[in-house]
């Protein structure tokens, strides 16, 4: 009954927003006053606690909106400057091919960003990108949120993956941790290189299905050589770093290998379509694939700059966040050393707010290159400030989403702390997933993980959560521990094409605020597909 109850929020949120179609902003304050509601009623937690855990999330939806800032600064930075029109053209000489630019953008730019910065910058950063060579922003965002899958249990230089194995350190003491963690980096490497080859393809099919003209599913597999080759070198580098480097580096060297690779390939055409695919004329697409941003497109002119000069902002941040993710360059920890502090919320001991803004991927590259931008790129006050005021426009809606949609989920992951008695909502939930999947356990363990991302919005939040308690699941049911947090591992990254957090704010970088619900359910399904194949593997 408490996980049914526990449930009943998620339910409510995921029918308003992919059954009746309402906005984000609108559901999630809704959800917060249900899960109050339940909080002070079913959980017996004291008033100051509901208020100090949602006080505590609506602080932690910063880390989110200054990414979702910096994103969006970037894109009406390049808008204004005229970048954005001349990359586009710029493109076309390497392919005018929509499916060959979703899987080189999408797939293969995604990846090597998740590997330097992780945390929602790859959709949030290339889904503008597609938008400006011509995509509906509804695809874009779809688009980059499916394939980007693959990479996130290694994103942020492994962040995900090393949080699970540290949520474990007790459970280690006797073995050492150092051996469970190449393990681990193997089996997860192993299981998301399997799904990893067919993800461009899957992309591809959801791509061509739901926004092609003659919606056929024969123009995915007219490309299905190139993109079983754009997963191929990509997964291949991805497994041999993982298997002998360590976490830190497959979706960072995996992206870096292959990104030239298949830019070669789609400029010279090798294993290439014959035949071009395109969307249907931007005067036939349905309203909820267009963006509020797309407005001002007709009074804004392509700059007469080299295109290194258009792409320069970029490369500075592909660059600037190699620079500072890695520890070898000694910028991490001093980026991370500065914080701004909220101790002690409402006088709460150990509820504690840092805000380390300088290691924000929004702040430190998006925010910083912007700035340059408007001296690279010889920008007029007037073009920089319409900039930054179209900036602050278009993530309001996006602002009060992330502020009850956070506390919810904070105040459902702190709803231990209660005069009742009772575990926290989402342990309690998946405590009862596993009573309920008993010896066929490993079927379940992915989805666990996918639902801890799905309301935490974070695939390392998922393995902090939940990590330690497959682990005593494996060990109580028998099942090799290595395989079933891998699988939570797995899950929780997939999970992410589906998460509050990601969805909203790749939505608010294309100017889709609203549309919440429907890329949710879009992306559902694919989702769902990957978790199928990791167990059907997983099982072999």
């Amino acid at each position: 009954m408490l996980a049914l109850i526990a449930f009943l929020p998620i339910a409510v949120t995921v029918l308003l927003m992919a059954v009746f179609n309402w906005s984000a902003k609108r559901v999630l304050p809704l959800a917060w006053c249900l899960v109050c509601l339940i909080a002070l009623t079913i959980w017996r937690m004291e008033p100051v606690h509901v208020l100090g855990y949602s006080l505590f999330g609506a602080l932690k939806a910063l880390d989110v909106i200054i990414i979702i800032f910096g994103a969006v600064l970037i894109l009406n930075t390049l808008r204004q400057s005229g970048a954005m029109l001349r990359i586009s053209n710029g493109f076309r000489h390497i392919t005018n091919d929509r499916r060959l630019q979703a899987i080189i953008i999408g797939w293969m730019f995604c990846a090597f960003i998740e590997g330097a910065a992780g945390f929602g910058a790859p959709p949030a950063l290339a889904a503008p990108l597609l938008v400006g060579l011509g995509f509906p922003p509804l695809a874009a965002a779809m688009i980059t949120l499916i394939l980007t899958g693959t990479s996130v249990s290694f994103g942020a230089a492994g962040t995900p993956l090393l949080s699970a194995v540290n949520s474990l350190t007790t459970y280690l003491e006797s073995t050492g941790s150092a051996r469970f963690t190449m393990l681990l980096t193997e089996q997860v490497a192993f299981l998301q290189a399997v799904v990893g080859f067919f993800v461009p393809l899957i992309g591809l099919c959801f791509l061509v299905v739901l926004f092609g003209e003659d919606k056929s599913l024969k123009h995915a597999f007219a490309a299905m050589p190139f993109a079983f080759f754009a997963g191929l070198v990509y997964v291949v580098p991805y497994y041999c770093m993982a298997r002998f480097l360590g976490p830190e580096f497959p979706a960072l060297i995996g992206g870096l290998v292959g990104l030239p690779i298949l830019l070669w390939a789609a400029k010279s055409g090798f294993l290439a379509p014959k035949t071009r695919w395109d969307f249907p004329e931007p005067s036939t697409w349905a309203a909820d694939w267009r963006s509020n941003f797309e407005r001002e497109e007709n009074h804004l002119r392509e700059a007469e700059m080299p295109l290194w000069m258009a792409w320069t902002p970029y490369m500075l941040i592909a660059v600037i966040l190699v620079v500072t993710r890695l520890p070898v360059f000694g910028l991490k920890d001093l980026l991370s050393s500065v914080k701004i502090t909220v101790p002690h919320i409402l006088g709460i001991t150990g509820l504690d707010y840092e805000l380390t803004w300088a290691y924000l991927p929004g702040m430190i590259p998006f925010t910083l290159v912007a700035l340059l931008t408007h001296f690279l790129h010889g920008m007029t006050p007037a073009q920089t400030k319409r900039a930054w005021q179209n900036t602050f426009q278009q993530i309001s809606g996006a602002v009060v989403a992330l502020f009850f949609g956070v506390a919810m989920v904070q105040l459902m992951l702190n709803s231990h702390v209660n005069t009742g008695g009772f575990d926290s909502m989402m342990t309690i939930m998946a405590r009862t997933m596993a009573v309920l999947a008993g010896n066929a356990f490993m079927l379940f363990a992915p989805f666990i993980g996918m639902m801890g991302t799905f309301m935490s919005g974070s695939s390392t939040v998922s393995n902090l959560l939940f990590a330690s308690f497959q682990y005593e699941t494996a060990l109580l049911l028998e099942l090799p521990p290595v395989l079933i947090v891998g699988l939570q591992v797995v899950g929780s990254a997939f999970g992410s094409m589906i998460s509050f957090n990601n969805v909203v704010a790749t939505c608010a970088t294309v100017g889709l605020m609203g549309a919440e619900g429907k890329l949710i359910k879009r992306n559902l399904l694919p989702c769902l597909l990957y978790a199928l194949i990791v167990v059907i593997f997983a099982s072999i």
